[in-house]
C-alpha cells in the first residue's frame, strides 16, 4: 500500500519538475526582453551624447523597441501555431541575442533606431508565449503562483532596466547595455531547444493566413505611434505628415477591425474582447502598461536633466521601486489564497496611483531621499496590479482561444507603455513652454526679489569675467536657466498628474469583473 500511494507522489514530483525548468528558461527569456524595454532608460544622455542626438531623437531608442514588440505580440498566436511553441521561442531568443549585437556595433542614432526596432521585432515573441505556457504547464492552484512569476518580471524587469542599465553604462559603457545580452540569449535559447515540448508545428497555416491583416495592424499601429511620438515636435495636425499618417492610422485601424472580425481565421481574436474579465483585462493592462513604462521614463528623464545625475546615480536612486516590488510578491502569494483577487488588484492600483499623486508634487532637489516613499508606493503594489490580470483575464478564456487572445492582451500592456511615453512626451515639451512664459512674465522691473538677485550675480560674475557687461550677460543666463529648471519641474508634475487620473479610472474599473473564473487547460491539440 505504501509504495503504490509512493507512486504517484513520485510521479507528481517528476510531473512539477518537468514543469518548472522549462517555464523557468522561458521567463528567463520574457525578462531579458522586458528589461531591455527601460535598460536604455538611465543611459539616454550617455547614448545620444555619444551618437550626437538631438534630445527629441533619444526617445526613440526606447520607442522603436516598444513599437516593433507592440507590432509582433499579437502575432504570436498566430506565429506559434505555425512553427510551435518551442522553436518560435528559439528563433526569438537567437533574432534578439543578435539584434542586441547590432546594437551595440550602432554607429549613429539612425542605425540605433533601427537595430533597437529589430531587437523588439524579434524578441518579442517570447514574451506572450510564457503567459499561455504557464496555463499548459501549472493547473488549479498552481497557476496563481505562475502568474505571480509572470506579473513579477512584467513589473519588476521594466523597473530593474534602469538600475542595471545605469550601473553597466558608469562601470563599463553603454555599449554593454546590449552585449550583456549575448550570454543568456544563447543560454536561453538551447534550454528551450532541449527542453519545451509544448505542442507541434503546422506550417500549412501559412496558406490562407489573413496576411492582409496583419499588414493593416502594422501600418496602423506604426503610424500611430509616430503621430503620438512626433505630434508634439512639429505642432500635431499643423504639419502635414502628422495629418496624414494620423489619417492612415485612423483608416488602417477601422480596416483592421472590420477584417478581424469577418475573417474567418483573424490574426488576432477581437472576438475575446466580449468575454467581460478578457475586456476589463486589456483595458486595466494598458493602463498598468502607462504607469510602468511612462514614469520609468520620467523618472530617470528627471534626474538626468534636472537634477544633473550620472546613469549610475540615477540607477541607485530608483533602486527603492525594484527592491519594494521584490518584497511585495511573497505577500501577494499569500493574500492571493485567501482574498478575493479583484480586492487584490484594487490595492495595487489605488496605491500606484497614491504613488504618482505624490510625485506631483515633486521639486527641483528632489533626489533619492526624497523619492524614497513614492518610489516604494509605486514598485510594492506592481504585482498586485499585474498578476490578478492575468489570472482573471486570460484565465476565463477557452483553451482554443487562449494563444490569439494572450497576444492581444500582451499588446495591450505595450501599448499602453508607447502611449504613455509618448502623452508623457508631450506633457513635458507643451507644459514646460508654458510654465517657462508664466514664469517669465513675473520677472518684470516691479518684481523687487528678482532685481536684488540679478545686482548680486551681476556684480558677482562681472568680478569673475572682468566687465560689468560680461557679468550682466551670464546673470541673464543663469536666470534663464532657473526659469527653465522650474517650468520643467513643474511640466513633470503634470505628467505625474495625467497619470495618477488614468489609475483612479483603472481602481473603480475592476469590481466590473468577475470574481472567480473556471479556466481550462490547453490541449496539445489547442496549440
Amino acid at each position: 500500500m505504501k509504495a503504490a500511494s509512493a507512486a504517484p507522489a513520485v510521479e507528481g514530483s517528476s510531473r512539477k519538475t518537468h514543469s518548472i525548468l522549462p517555464f523557468a528558461i522561458m521567463c528567463a527569456g520574457m525578462f531579458i526582453a522586458l528589461l531591455d524595454i527601460q535598460i536604455v532608460a538611465a543611459s539616454l544622455r550617455n547614448i545620444g551624447g555619444s551618437l550626437s542626438a538631438a534630445q527629441d531623437e533619444i526617445g526613440w531608442v526606447q520607442t522603436a523597441y516598444l513599437i516593433a514588440e507592440i507590432i509582433v505580440i499579437p502575432l504570436s498566436g498566430w506565429l506559434t501555431r505555425v512553427f510551435s511553441t518551442r522553436w518560435l521561442f528559439v528563433g526569438s531568443a537567437l533574432g534578439f541575442t543578435l539584434a542586441s549585437l547590432l546594437c551595440g556595433l550602432a554607429w549613429s542614432i539612425q542605425s540605433m533606431i533601427v537595430f533597437r526596432a529589430l531587437q523588439g521585432l524579434l524578441g518579442a515573441s517570447m514574451i506572450p508565449t510564457v503567459f499561455t505556457s504557464s496555463f499548459h504547464y501549472f493547473q488549479g492552484k498552481q497557476r496563481a503562483y505562475s502568474a505571480a512569476v509572470i506579473g513579477t518580471i512584467a513589473s519588476i524587469a521594466p523597473t530593474l532596466g534602469p538600475i542595471i542599465g545605469g550601473w553597466l553604462t558608469d562601470t563599463l559603457n553603454w555599449h554593454w547595455l546590449f552585449y550583456v545580452n549575448l550570454v543568456p540569449g544563447l543560454l536561453v535559447a538551447l534550454g528551450v531547444g532541449l527542453l519545451v515540448d509544448i505542442d507541434k508545428p503546422d506550417l500549412s497555416l501559412l496558406k490562407g493566413a489573413d496576411y492582409l491583416g496583419m499588414v493593416l495592424l502594422a501600418i496602423f499601429l506604426g503610424t500611430l505611434e509616430y503621430v503620438l511620438e512626433e505630434g508634439t515636435r512639429w505642432n500635431w495636425f499643423d504639419d502635414r505628415t502628422i495629418k496624414h499618417c494620423a489619417e492612415v492610422s485612423l483608416v488602417a485601424g477601422i480596416l483592421f477591425v472590420m477584417r478581424s472580425l469577418k475573417f474567418h481565421n483573424p490574426v488576432v481574436d477581437l472576438r475575446a474582447l466580449g468575454d467581460r474579465n478578457f475586456l476589463l483585462g486589456c483595458i486595466l493592462s494598458f493602463i498598468t502598461g502607462i504607469g510602468i513604462f511612462a514614469t520609468i521614463y520620467l523618472t530617470p528623464l528627471f534626474l538626468g536633466y534636472v537634477r544633473g545625475f550620472s546613469a549610475l546615480q540615477t540607477g541607485m536612486a530608483i533602486f527603492s521601486t525594484g527592491a519594494a516590488s521584490l518584497i511585495g510578491v511573497p505577500v501577494y502569494v499569500a493574500l492571493a489564497r485567501r482574498f478575493d483577487l479583484r480586492w487584490i488588484m484594487m490595492f495595487g492600483l489605488a496605491c500606484f496611483g497614491l504613488s504618482m499623486w505624490s510625485f506631483s508634487f515633486i521639486t527641483h532637489d528632489w533626489g533619492a531621499a526624497e523619492l524614497l516613499l513614492p518610489l516604494v508606493l509605486r514598485g510594492f503594489p506592481q504585482v498586485f496590479a499585474v498578476a490578478p490580470s492575468v489570472t482573471l483575464g486570460l484565465g476565463s478564456l477557452s483553451a482554443e482561444r487562449l494563444k490569439y487572445a494572450s497576444g492581444l492582451f500582451n499588446m495591450m500592456r505595450n501599448l499602453g507603455g508607447a502611449v504613455g511615453i509618448a502623452i508623457c512626451g508631450a506633457i513635458l515639451n507643451d507644459r514646460t513652454n508654458l510654465h517657462f512664459h508664466d514664469i517669465a512674465s513675473r520677472l518684470t522691473p516691479a518684481n523687487h526679489a528678482m532685481n536684488n538677485m540679478m545686482t548680486g550675480l551681476t556684480k558677482h560674475l562681472g568680478a569673475i569675467l572682468g566687465s560689468a557687461q560680461a557679468g550682466h550677460a551670464a546673470a541673464l543666463q543663469q536666470l534663464h536657466d532657473l526659469a527653465f529648471r522650474e517650468a520643467s519641474t513643474k511640466a513633470y508634475a503634470d505628467a505625474f498628474s495625467a497619470i495618477t487620473v488614468a489609475f483612479v479610472v483603472a481602481t473603480f474599473l475592476v469590481p466590473f469583473m468577475r470574481k472567480t473564473v473556471q479556466p481550462q487547460a490547453p490541449s496539445v491539440d489547442a496549440h
